[in-house]
């Protein structure tokens, strides 16, 4: 799973990177060095106009079916073996995904046993680029008594690479930058097709960060200190 994430500006790389118009005021772009399922979120999508847009959404799918919008953070990943069958993906998958940009993410190491040990938690990210480019899905929930629109997404996971599986057992899908355009095409609506970008990737590094009462696990603890390279005492 992928249950926080780092996303470093300045908005003029995100946009020039993606090969986007942000669609949003740029004062409300922020580095962010712990974002958390819930929290609204940039993501690269194909607008009516079929213009390539960033665009905010709220980290957790909220299905258009759904009776309200208060069970977005359980839907933060969808699982790649299965997100074309599960309800609540199946639609999103096929009719409207996007690219979901972050400088880095975070996953935590489960200890052995025996150790008596803590979850150590890694901070990964790219080998050469500014951006990871994860794979999402989307959906827009309507309030039918109010009227509010909201715009969700959530991660696509896989099995992770090789150089992953001693930190974690899940990782994000890495659309790579020649597949963007087909991704992210509307009208390509091959779920056959579409389940072929669902693999790891290699292409990353990573090195343990601290934890504990100013960790990543805090969610009002965002610092870039948060990535910094853990230093036991």
């Amino acid at each position: 799973m992928c249950g926080r994430y780092v996303l470093e500006g300045p908005v003029s790389r995100l946009t020039t990177y993606f090969n986007a118009r942000y669609t949003e005021e740029e004062s409300h772009f922020k580095n962010s060095y712990n974002i958390a399922p819930t929290a609204v979120v940039p993501v690269v999508r194909i607008n009516r106009e079929s213009e390539r847009v960033i665009l905010n959404h709220v980290w957790g799918l909220i299905p258009h079916w759904a009776k309200d919008k208060f069970g977005s953070a359980k839907l933060n990943n969808a699982r790649g073996e299965t997100v074309h069958e599960k309800p609540s993906f199946r639609t999103a998958l096929k009719k409207f995904r996007c690219l979901i940009p972050a400088s880095g993410y975070y996953e935590w190491q489960v200890p052995s046993e025996s150790s008596g040990g803590r979850k150590q938690p890694f901070y990964i990210y790219p080998n050469e680029t500014p951006y990871f480019a994860m794979a999402g899905v989307c959906d827009h929930w309507i309030d039918k008594a109010s009227g509010e629109l909201v715009m969700s997404t959530a991660i696509i996971t896989t099995e992770p690479c090789e150089k992953l599986r001693h930190v974690h057992d899940r990782m994000p899908v890495m659309i790579r930058k020649e597949n963007w355009a087909e991704w992210l095409d509307p009208k390509n609506q091959d779920v056959t097709s579409l389940r072929r970008f669902i693999s790891s990737s290699d292409d990353m590094n990573s090195h343990a960060v601290g934890f504990g009462v100013s960790g990543v696990g805090k969610n009002r603890i965002d610092s870039q200190g948060l990535i910094d390279p853990y230093k036991p005492e």
